[in-house]
């Protein structure tokens, strides 16, 4: 970081992704919080110019507040290490891993991280005929914030019609019923875990919506859960190579006890949004919003 008096920041927000209005609303958070912490903040909805608009701005920091693919995939990571500019979450190699959501589970599984069956399949094998026992759930291998999810129920007639704007490659997972449970990962100490209580799935409104969802914090789980919990979150975060702030979802079983526990997968690039579970997690431990967002800057380097 520059010696500057008053270290300057470029919260990148926006982009061109599925998750561009959640992008929006996080970087607008955390360049509030960044203020408030003390920084010189310039916000910066990235597009195609953003190699000319960094250069014009010349931040000693960017803060990564993008989601989705391009911002969350390796993509802007890889630009900002050819810029030499520091900056924050996780680098190229641990983005593009975790967007990913088939290679990041076979990392989880070999590192005794339990999963569900999974398989990629090709769009008009989906639409044909069952390609797994229902139920099971359809989504994009690289996309987040519920986007574009199909849930096929045991009594379905037949095979999901997926909208032509899904990719031509879509993963086929085996549904897991249970509770909604998240953890944050900040450096190498997991937060707490958070149950997400929503009606029905728990899809991009509930995420995002005020009252989309309750989050209860610390969740109401017997203690090995927890600890199961924080555990394979602090794994899934180091195996990865994640940097900075990241969040595992899961799913719990509770009519299976310890069996009942899956790993869905990890976010690099969790939202920063008034409805997040990030920063509420951080808040539960005593950490506010602004010393989050400066703990991310102090965090930010190249190299990552």
């Amino acid at each position: 970081m520059s010696s500057r008096a008053t270290p300057k920041v470029t919260v990148l927000k926006g982009g061109p992704s599925a998750e561009r209005e959640v992008s929006l609303s996080s970087g607008r958070e955390c360049a509030a919080a960044l203020r408030e912490a003390g920084y010189d903040v310039v916000e910066l909805d990235a597009g195609p110019d953003v190699v000319d608009r960094l250069s014009e701005t010349s931040p000693d920091v960017v803060f990564n507040a993008l989601h989705g693919r391009w911002g969350e995939d390796g993509c802007i990571q890889g630009i900002l290490e050819w810029l030499r500019i520091p900056y924050t979450h996780s680098g190229v190699l641990s983005s593009a891993l975790a967007m990913d959501k088939t290679r990041s589970k076979a990392l989880f599984a070999e590192a005794g991280i339990p999963v569900a069956e999974s398989r990629i399949c090709d769009k008009d094998s989906i639409m044909a005929a069952h390609v797994m026992e229902p139920p099971y759930v359809v989504k994009p291998n690289n996309e987040g914030s519920s986007v574009g999810i199909y849930i096929v129920p045991e009594a379905a007639n037949g095979p999901p019609l997926v909208a032509e704007d899904m990719p031509d490659q879509l993963m086929v997972e085996a549904y897991v019923a249970g509770r909604e449970l998240t953890v944050t990962t900040m450096g190498d100490r997991a937060l707490c875990v958070t149950e997400i209580i929503s009606d029905g799935w728990y899809d991009y409104h509930a995420k995002y919506a005020p009252g989309g969802s309750r989050h209860v914090l610390p969740a109401d789980i017997p203690p090995d859960i927890t600890e199961a919990c924080l555990a394979h979150a602090v794994t899934a975060h180091e195996i990865l190579g994640c940097r900075g702030i990241s969040r595992t979802d899961f799913r719990w079983d509770d009519a299976r006890g310890s069996g009942g526990l899956i790993a869905l997968e990890t976010n690099t690039q969790p939202g920063m949004t008034p409805t997040s579970l990030v920063p509420e997690q951080a808040g539960q431990v005593g950490i506010s919003f602004p010393e989050l967002c400066d703990w991310i800057v102090k965090d930010a380097s190249c190299d990552r």
